[in-house]
């Protein structure tokens, strides 16, 4: 879905991605200060557009105006004012404003040890909860998750531990099942991995599809086929997006940028903030400052 041109090199103060932003966008991505393991998005979006990535852990997001149009599982999506959209994690989507006044969102992002730990204190069994709906109108859900969002930026350690847990909890009982989403045939599965594998080892100095073909005894065009009916990207994108996670590890340990770019395999900084932002919704740079802030 994701067709949209590569985006200009950023001001200083749309790089912050702050009020007052050139384009009317602002967003600010942060970690959770009592919570190891889970990230917070507030974001409101006009023009902006997610290529197509996943997220390792989950996506639970409150639309608070607006709409939001996202393709998951192979259907295209719409979440409006009051929806809340529950993506599973490692499921391919993309996202873009489903009316001319874009949308605005609070997300929550949980690693998933804990949607998991709070699922086995509900009695869960030992698989990944799994959440059969991707957008519900639930009014009590709607507010557990801006209760819990509110207090990770504003409120105490507490508070916002509490909530987040009663939120998790809240969703959990409402719309969750056990064991994880079903996959495609098992059969792909040892050559897709192997040629991930090579994709992780070699972020820096790719191999051509022609050699990843080679390495998995397949054709090109079936290896094509086969990685991208189990993980949902072409090889390309999913490089892309290994390299955005290393980034991320990076940016959260204090690596600059423009170091970060270097390290995982960007041509520039500038071709590390595209990616990014098309996959994150802010740029690295406003995105390693508001980690490292304290919550405001």
């Amino acid at each position: 879905m994701d067709s949209s041109p590569a985006a200009p090199s950023h001001s200083a103060q749309h790089d912050h991605g702050g009020p007052g932003a050139a384009d009317g966008e602002v967003a600010r991505y942060w970690r959770h200060a009592a919570v190891p393991g889970v990230d917070l998005l507030r974001a409101r979006y006009l023009t902006h557009r997610y290529a197509r990535h996943a997220h390792e852990g989950y996506t639970l997001a409150l639309i608070t105006s607006g709409v939001e149009e996202f393709r998951y599982g192979g259907r295209l999506l719409a979440a409006g004012r009051g929806d809340v959209a529950l993506l599973n994690p490692e499921v391919v989507h993309t996202g873009q404003a489903g009316v001319p006044e874009g949308w605005s969102y609070r997300v929550l992002y949980p690693a998933v040890p804990v949607v998991r730990d709070v699922a086995a204190e509900l009695g869960a069994g030992h698989g990944t909860p799994y959440f059969p709906t991707t957008v519900v109108h639930h009014p009590r859900s709607a507010r557990l998750v801006r209760a819990a969002h509110l207090a990770a930026e504003h409120g105490d350690l507490l508070a916002s531990s509490s909530l987040l847990h009663a939120a998790l909890t809240g969703l959990l009982r409402e719309h969750a099942q056990d064991g994880g989403q079903p996959g495609p045939a098992a059969a792909s599965r040892p050559a897709v991995r192997l040629a991930a594998d090579l994709l992780h080892e070699r972020v820096t100095d790719p191999p051509s599809l022609d050699e990843l073909a080679r390495v998995t005894g397949l054709g090109p065009f079936a290896l094509m086929r086969a990685f991208r009916a189990e993980t949902g990207l072409p090889p390309h994108a999913y490089l892309n997006q290994v390299r955005v996670r290393l980034a991320r590890r990076l940016l959260d340990s204090g690596v600059p940028p423009a170091d970060a770019a270097a390290t995982t395999g960007f041509a520039d900084q500038a071709h590390l903030t595209r990616h990014f932002k098309r996959m994150l919704g802010v740029p690295p740079g406003a995105y390693q400052r508001a980690r490292q802030a304290a919550p405001q």
